[in-house]
């Protein structure tokens, strides 16, 4: 909170002269020059432009609803790649207990230039598409119509909603650039909120301070910004959004009349406000609706390791998550053991209450998805958290677990998970806690190919993985089997066949299949010309590029990739020369690579392998990835040739 408190104190000095000259919440005529722009002048090659960007919250005096009013202008250069904002989105919320948001007000329009002329087309509101993003919340899209490389599109909508605790979370920063975005917040004097500003950009313009605004006593929060570049995004990232700038606001407390209610603004506040909450704490300190669940003789497991692993095969082996996040059980304990199915907290927080009725130190840890964005350690919020995993103390040492995928095991746990801190939830204390995945994952690719007789190649293809590998591969299999079977065929272009998906009996993944293709030898005279590694090969430097590094190198997981191929060679033919083998290590360490060529019993085998010994790695790391990674693609793209005797 000290961090937050100075930060805000900064933007509080000399305010007024910053701001004196800036009209916020007022729209710019529209101008028909926008229509002639034929490049942006910040970025000249950015597809689109916002034009003008307002985010406008308020506390309605009249309703106590929170006000949120949207305002963009947007320019579109090329049409072919500014998709995103072909479209109009807006979600609405209803908590199915009586209370929801309604949209009260819309109006958009596309402007292009014909000759001389301005012609508008108004957005048929009617024609819009709705669909039901889950229980709680509807999405309804609007589509612009007549869409040019030239357009400038312009909307403002306004949704009134009652759920006023927490401040949606805007960004600042988009993948397009801007000319300007202002962002405004103003709420009575009753209603004290903390204001969670990250990021880089300190904007040109910044009011905070009381005023009468709509006829009473209101503070204010309000920051533009002028010129701003669209965000560029790194690979080998978890989430590129943890860097943009962005503003978040919470409640922290209410004075009306003489009644002050705090809200929460520790961390040990968070965990009394979720201590005795029905769709939480409730949930799993009483195991009297979970012990009879435990089958018979798990109970008497001596080593409570053993004892956990049972409990969480069971858990996996008869209820399915319903892929909604959430801090709160959506259905509780009852429901969940009569339909089987439930949100990452009826699970998590189920098999928490069935650990501790078997004798297991357990506590339900609050987290922050990879999607949903780094938890701010300074903010201490519960809008932070949007998922729950269990913690346990076994034998003297601390093991995660996660019911909501079928692959997980002690400490082995979905990507999303792995988003670098969590709260642990004891029943005394509430504890921020580093979360990093130091277990290795493994990929093993094994081909075994033929040359044949009309210059085809044909053969066996094994994908195996294991680890944080088998237990995504085993996630994207069991959302789409055709799906994950058909992504063979499209990331090596070959012609898989008979391809068999299945778990191993120690928990790996694999793949198995038949392949042929006739585009991976080259006749030259009386030579043929390959890849010893045919359809495997790296030939591209994925640490290309040539601006320093700005984020971390994320990898979610340490690994070791193996690619292994064995070739016969066909009868009648000698090797002419073969690939120079390669090994490379970093110093520490950390980062090896190795690529080794074989000729031995008419069969040549090439074994490709990189490792990568931690999950994360800090930006000054990149030169070290660049140089290896150019080893890989320089090593896999070396080509061999058989000739004929």
């Amino acid at each position: 909170m000290k961090n937050i408190i100075t930060l805000l104190s900064l933007f509080l000095i000399s305010t007024t002269v910053f701001a004196q000259n800036q009209q916020f919440l007022k729209v710019p005529k529209f101008n028909k020059e926008d229509l002639k722009k034929e490049k942006s002048e910040i970025d000249p090659k950015a597809p689109a432009e916002l034009l003008y960007r307002a985010i406008h919250y308020r506390i309605d005096n009249r309703t106590g609803n929170l006000i949120k009013e949207y305002t963009y202008r947007v320019k579109i250069y090329k049409k072919d790649k500014s998709e995103d904002w072909h479209n109009l989105e807006v979600s609405l919320y209803d908590n199915n207990s009586g209370d929801r948001e309604v949209l009260v007000n819309m109006k958009a329009l596309v402007y292009n230039l014909e000759g001389d002329n301005v012609v508008e087309t108004k957005v048929d509101k009617s024609s819009k598409f709705k669909s039901k993003e889950n229980k709680y919340v509807t999405v309804s899209k609007y589509a612009f119509p007549n869409i040019k490389n030239g357009s400038v599109i312009e909307y403002h909508y306004e949704v009134s909603s009652p759920f006023t605790y927490e401040i949606p979370l805007i960004y600042i920063e988009l993948d397009i650039p801007s000319v300007y975005t202002e962002y405004v917040f103003d709420t009575p004097v009753q209603m004290s909120y903390s204001v969670d500003f990250t990021g880089s950009l300190i904007p040109k313009y910044k009011i905070m301070k009381e005023d009468i605004i709509y006829g009473s006593q209101h503070k204010t929060y309000r920051f533009g910004y002028d010129n701003l570049k669209g965000f560029k995004t790194e690979k080998y990232v978890k989430n590129n959004d943890n860097y943009r700038t962005k503003i978040r606001a919470e409640l922290h407390s209410t004075y009306f009349g003489d009644n002050l209610k705090m809200y929460t603004s520790t961390w040990e506040d968070i965990r009394k406000k979720l201590w005795d909450h029905d769709d939480f704490g409730s949930l799993y300190k009483k195991d009297r609706l979970v012990k009879e669940l435990l089958p018979a003789g798990i109970a008497d497991e001596k080593d409570d390791l053993s004892k956990a692993n049972k409990i969480l095969d069971y858990v996996k082996t008869n209820f399915t998550w319903n892929y909604n996040n959430g801090i709160y059980a959506e259905n509780g304990i009852k429901d969940l053991i009569k339909n089987k199915t439930g949100n990452d907290a009826d699970l998590n927080l189920m098999l928490a209450a069935m650990f501790r009725s078997a004798g297991i130190t357990a506590y339900p840890i609050l987290i922050s998805t990879v999607r949903n964005g780094n938890l701010n350690l300074a903010f201490p919020n519960l809008g932070n958290f949007n998922y729950v995993v269990v913690g346990t103390e076994i034998n003297n040492r601390f093991y995660l677990f996660d019911a909501t995928s079928k692959q997980s095991q002690a400490n082995l746990l979905p990507s999303r998970v792995w988003n670098n801190n969590g709260l642990l939830v004891k029943d005394d204390k509430a504890e921020v806690i580093t979360m990093f995945n130091a277990k290795m994952s493994y990929g093993k690719y094994l081909t075994k190919a033929k040359i044949n007789d009309d210059g085809t190649v044909s053969g066996t293809y094994e994908d195996k993985d294991a680890g944080l590998f088998a237990l995504n591969a085993k996630e994207s299999y069991d959302e789409n089997p055709d799906k994950y079977k058909k992504q063979y065929k499209e990331s090596y272009a070959i012609d898989f066949s008979d391809i068999n998906s299945s778990v191993t009996n120690n928990g790996d993944f694999e793949s198995k299949m038949k392949f042929s293709s006739n585009s991976l030898i080259d006749n030259v005279g009386k030579k043929k010309i390959f890849n010893p590694l045919l359809f495997l090969h790296q030939s591209a430097n994925d640490f290309n590029d040539t601006e320093e590094r700005k984020y971390m190198i994320n990898f979610v997981s340490p690994y070791t990739r193996t690619k292994k191929v064995e070739i016969e060679i066909p009868e009648g033919y000698t090797v002419a020369d073969l690939p120079k083998s390669k090994k490379i290590t970093t110093d520490d360490k950390e980062i090896s690579y190795s690529y080794v060529v074989e000729n031995k019993d008419n069969k040549i085998t090439v074994t490709s392998e990189v490792k990568i010994a931690s999950a994360d790695y800090p930006k000054e790391y990149y030169p070290a990835f660049k140089q290896i990674w150019k080893v890989i693609s320089d090593s896999e793209s070396q080509v061999m040739s058989l000739i004929k005797k």
